[in-house]
């Protein structure tokens, strides 16, 4: 484009969006409302290129906003800002046509990064009339769930927008804690089965009896306790999209039930006689390797072919090191909305230690650690006295060695401000030893910028 793309900021906390503008104004031109209905106003009149939209605000909310804007000839792209987020609501935002979703207090890193992204899929000036009345070409949903912008999750993502838009059974492989359910969600969320039923089994808790009557239901009388017929978890996904995580842990003989059903779409009910035809897309997940299973005949050859149609690996936390900041940031703001009380942030010395910990338990693990954080933590931002043991000292853990790629200590979501303590020299030098003296994980390490971690190094050389 011949100048800069037009964001317009809508937010009725005024010192949100005037701060969200004074970031915003050395790349973009910006221009502010302070609700949903002034927000309708300044496109009509401002053409907005990129709009930056609150949720929650009074009267005409971000959705409604964001409903009446896809209802226009050419909207402008949209994102979602918000301080109460979940999978559910970015779900609903991707489905209503939203380019991507970010939680609040805003990382202005991310947000830059997404401003740019978004403004990469603004149409470019036609060079002639009969091309500008030419749709704009579509933009490539967000992926409702995954977070992190790393290679290893953009790849990830690529993947899974790609599994959605087809029928095959899709096999997700990742060590627990990797987030197997969430990417088998945004299959469903971005796929033409969207609006039928999305059904979880997790496999490895039932017993085979009481998993082969969950998966395929029973019929009245066929055992002690049925007493009405029921249906299954096939059943109930007719149309849409049956996720069974831990395929690995099921019994012989209900692989050759679920074999059945992916080569004919058709079962019985346990006790009954009658076939049950289903339109079902199946997503499967293990922690396991399958094919070494498959070489010990502890698992069907041709069910694990059928399974792996589209087969995709979940990158672990230590193969994705700058992720964590987003993740620690996300989790906080989740866990502050579910209790009831004011989101926190890490202080530097509490983020370089986490930089130096292994996550064996990947996402899950954080997500857990951040929620015992603000739950317990009596300091605001979190101190190192605030982390349980194992996370002071991660090095005593019996974890293999870190990598050159030690992963970056989350950093806090808030833009820097001028009241933060300075840097000390304990947390610079703990988080460039985390980090292998390499100054911009370092600085990732401590949310703070490249620059700033130098001028720190030279202030404590002098």
């Amino acid at each position: 484009m011949s100048e800069k793309p037009l964001v317009l900021v809508v937010d009725d906390e005024r010192h949100a969006r005037e701060g969200l503008a004074r970031a915003l104004r050395r790349d973009w031109r910006v221009a502010l409302a302070r609700d949903g209905a002034s927000a309708l106003e300044a496109v009509a009149s401002e053409r907005p290129d990129i709009i930056l939209s609150d949720l929650r605000m009074p009267g005409l909310g971000g959705m409604e906003l964001l409903r009446r804007i896809r209802g226009m000839e050419r909207p402008p792209v949209f994102i979602l800002l918000t301080a109460y987020g979940s999978i559910e609501t970015a779900v609903e935002a991707m489905r209503r046509g939203a380019f991507d979703f970010l939680p609040k207090p805003v990382d202005l890193d991310r947000l830059e990064a997404l401003l740019a992204r978004a403004a990469a899929t603004l149409p470019k000036p036609a060079p002639v009339p009969a091309a500008a009345s030419a749709p704009a070409a579509p933009v490539a949903p967000a992926v409702p769930g995954l977070i992190g912008t790393s290679e290893p999750m953009q790849r990830l993502a690529a993947a899974l927008r790609k599994a959605a838009r087809s029928r095959a059974t899709v096999l997700l492989q990742g060590e627990s804690g990797t987030g197997k359910e969430v990417a088998a969600r945004a299959i469903h969320a971005l796929s033409p089965r969207a609006n039928a039923p999305f059904i979880a089994v997790h496999c490895a808790s039932l017993t085979p009896s009481l998993l082969e009557s969950e998966l395929f239901g029973h019929e009245k009388g066929a055992y002690t306790d049925a007493t009405a017929r029921t249906a299954g978890r096939f059943e109930r996904a007719d149309g849409g999209t049956l996720f069974l995580d831990e395929i690995g842990e099921i019994d012989a003989a209900t692989q050759v039930k679920i074999l059945r059903v992916l080569e004919e779409r058709a079962f019985e009910r346990v006790g009954g006689t009658e076939t049950v035809k289903v339109d079902v897309r199946v997503v499967a997940a293990t922690n396991r390797d399958l094919a070494k299973a498959v070489a010990e005949g502890r698992f069907r050859e041709d069910l694990f072919y059928r399974l792996y149609v589209i087969n995709l690996s979940l990158p672990p936390l230590r193969e994705r090191p700058e992720d964590l900041p987003e993740l620690c940031a996300h989790f906080l703001g989740e866990a502050a909305k579910e209790n009831g009380v004011p989101a926190k942030t890490l202080a530097p010395e509490t983020a370089a230690l986490l930089a130096a910990y292994p996550w064996p338990g990947n996402v899950r693990e954080v997500r857990n650690l951040m929620e015992r954080l603000t739950v317990l933590s009596e300091h605001d931002p979190v101190l190192p006295e605030d982390l349980p043991e194992a996370y002071r000292t991660p090095a005593a853990k019996p974890q293999p060695a870190p990598s050159a790629a030690s992963p970056a200590a989350p950093r806090p979501a808030a833009a820097p401000s001028a009241g933060k303590p300075k840097l000390s020299r304990e947390a610079l030098e703990t988080a460039l030893a985390a980090n292998g003296g390499n100054r911009t994980r370092a600085a990732a390490a401590l949310g703070v910028s490249r620059r700033t971690v130098i001028r720190a190094i030279e202030r404590y050389e002098q």
